[in-house]
């Protein structure tokens, strides 16, 4: 999944660079004034209270087959949306956060011997905000919406391919979403209710289906009465403990959460529900945010964010608040890629590698505070990692070795190179910088194209006639497995097409790799499917598919008021808002 610093100003490579974020085995504050990853206690908590999320980055939208980011997925689900399966709020163990539990299903769901097939049925109880029952169909046709591609956009929609849907001559589903109906009778065969059960019937296996279930909000349910197509981007219908107030929700500004008088909190056992309100207030640079925070004063004691302390700021995190800090892995990798539509000579891509020079680059971003060197585009936190030893140390580039193979590729030099990457802070633009010098030191030319990440960014790198050279990327699992990583990124089936190459910014394409990615896909065994999943790694670091750059980290503050502050263990790394609480209830 992207990160949730994908917003229409100057947000993605900021945060992606400086903030993204897991819950894992975090930095030790080192340089940076004192942070360190706190033990997340949790205390008896009490109702009531205002929280307020003070935020950089807009949300894309509250559309649950539409939103893609980790935190407002994560935000969401604990606030608005229920489905078949969620991960346990609060939960601090990493195992047991990363396994889900029953929500709106009886069950954690039952396949048949291949995974090929799953079924789960609806609890008795569940309502909507206007008090109407969750039905099975309800869930059929929140799938449904996916296929409508061109309404339905910028979600995860490339799970479409895993259902069990004919394709037309083009490759594209016979299925055109709810809109047209276009194609219906072989969604029916796919997606079937049966009374309150459901069943998905899948092309090839897929294992760990309950757990796409619990990372995205693809397989929410949706009502059809409610659905305004397009016009829905903003619009939330309440399943979950909370629901949008009658102002509504401002793109720019933000909204409020109010309870949901229709949830019944004995039923859904899951969500505390502590706070009475959850404010978003969105549009703030984080400069501003951290020195509200570091301030704690009126309702900023009672707020959080998902924006990282900047570097400048790193001297001020100390004595009390210190203990408001917490720093720690996120589930971001971020990497560059290659345009193999441009860069066809092997000896110039791997010279590209050898150059790298990652020491600098997270230096520049502020050191372990910010991020650590990475050489994988698989996040350590992700089942089945492996560093891969194809891309040589984790810091410091070999400048002398980069030389070599240019010379080697009979190019003439310097090679001139055209980097793009999303706008984002100073911090950002440095490491950017940084790794310039030492290309240009091997024999590049470098030229740095920064874009607005709000659209030229993305409209630019996703163009497959893109004059772009070399492209910065940032991903995260999208559940716990490397097949959420390597296949939305490498498969240029699902991905390249005449018009987007999707998010395969390179353009790569391999008919070997794309083999070895179904094999891996389809092995039910998970040790041996890691195992496949290292050597297709491994191909795409002969073909320099990548070049690894870093693993993000996250160094967020809180206001003073703020008790049961836990972040998920699951997948986002976000405050998990089904605990969190105010202290003394606001009072």
């Amino acid at each position: 999944m992207t990160s949730s610093r994908r917003s229409r100003f100057a947000a993605l490579a900021a945060a992606t660079a400086l903030t993204l974020g897991f819950a894992g085995c975090g930095g030790d504050g080192g340089g940076g004034g004192g942070a360190a990853n706190h033990p997340q206690e949790r205390t008896e908590a009490t109702k009531g209270g205002a929280v307020f999320s003070l935020e950089q980055a807009v949300t894309q939208t509250l559309d649950p087959q539409r939103v893609y980011s980790g935190r407002d997925i994560s935000y969401l689900g604990n606030l608005v949306y229920r489905s078949w399966v969620m991960f346990p709020p609060g939960a601090t163990d990493t195992t047991e956060g990363s396994t889900p539990i029953p929500d709106l299903a009886t069950d954690t769901g039952q396949s048949n011997e291949d995974a090929t097939e799953w079924s789960f049925t609806v609890k008795d109880g569940p309502t909507w905000q206007d008090g109407k029952p969750v039905t099975c169909e309800d869930f059929k046709y929140g799938v449904s919406r996916t296929f409508a591609t061109d309404v339905i956009t910028g979600g995860p929609n490339y799970i479409i391919g895993y259902l069990d849907v004919p394709e037309d001559a083009d490759g594209a589903p016979a299925y055109k979403g709810p809109y047209t109906g276009e194609g219906q009778d072989a969604f029916d065969q796919a997606v079937s209710c049966e009374g309150s059960t459901i069943t998905y019937r899948f092309k090839k296996p897929w294992p760990d289906f309950p757990l796409a279930i619990a990372a995205l909000r693809a397989f929410d349910p949706y009502r059809a009465d409610q659905d305004k197509g397009d016009a829905s981007k903003y619009l939330a219908f309440s399943s979950g403990p909370y629901m949008l107030d009658d102002k509504g929700w401002n793109e720019d500004s933000g909204g409020t959460f109010v309870r949901n008088p229709a949830w019944d909190g004995t039923e859904d056992t899951n969500r505390e529900a502590n706070p009475d309100t959850f404010t978003f207030e969105i549009g703030l640079e984080p400069e501003v945010i951290v020195d509200r925070l570091i301030a704690d004063e009126g309702d900023d004691r009672n707020a959080i964010t998902s924006r990282n302390v900047t570097p400048a700021q790193y001297p001020q995190i100390s004595g009390d608040v210190a203990d408001r800090a917490v720093n720690l892995q996120s589930p971001f990798s971020n990497y560059l890629v290659p345009n193999f539509n441009r860069l066809t000579n092997l000896k110039v891509r791997q010279a590209l590698a050898a150059a790298t020079d990652r020491g600098a680059y997270v230096g520049a971003l502020g050191g372990d505070n910010a991020s650590a060197p990475s050489l994988s585009i698989v996040n350590p936190a992700t089942p089945g990692y492996v560093a891969n030893p194809s891309f040589g140390e984790a810091e410091g580039g070999d400048v002398e070795g980069a030389k070599a193979l240019l010379e080697e590729s009979g190019e003439t030099l310097p090679y001139p190179i055209k980097l793009t990457y999303p706008i984002g802070s100073d911090a950002f633009d440095k490491a950017l910088a940084a790794l310039k010098a030492t290309y240009d030191e091997a024999g590049f030319n470098v030229t740095l194209d920064g874009l607005d990440p709000s659209g030229p960014y993305y409209d630019t790198v996703q163009k497959p006639g893109s004059d772009s050279d070399l492209i910065w990327g940032g991903w995260g699992a999208d559940w716990p497995s490397v097949s959420t990583v390597i296949p939305p990124l490498f498969d240029s089936r699902i991905n390249i097409s005449k018009t987007s190459n999707g998010q395969d910014y390179g353009n790569y394409s391999s008919d070997e790799v794309n083999a070895a990615m179904d094999a891996a896909s389809a092995e039910t065994d998970l040790d041996k499917a890691n195992e496949m999943w290292s050597e297709v790694d491994n191909m795409l670091a002969e073909d320099v598919a990548y070049i690894p750059l870093d693993i993000t980290q996250f160094y967020f503050l809180h206001g003073s008021n703020i008790e049961n502050y836990v972040n998920s263990v699951s997948s986002s790394g976000y405050a998990d808002l089904g605990v969190i609480s105010v202290k003394g209830g606001g009072a």
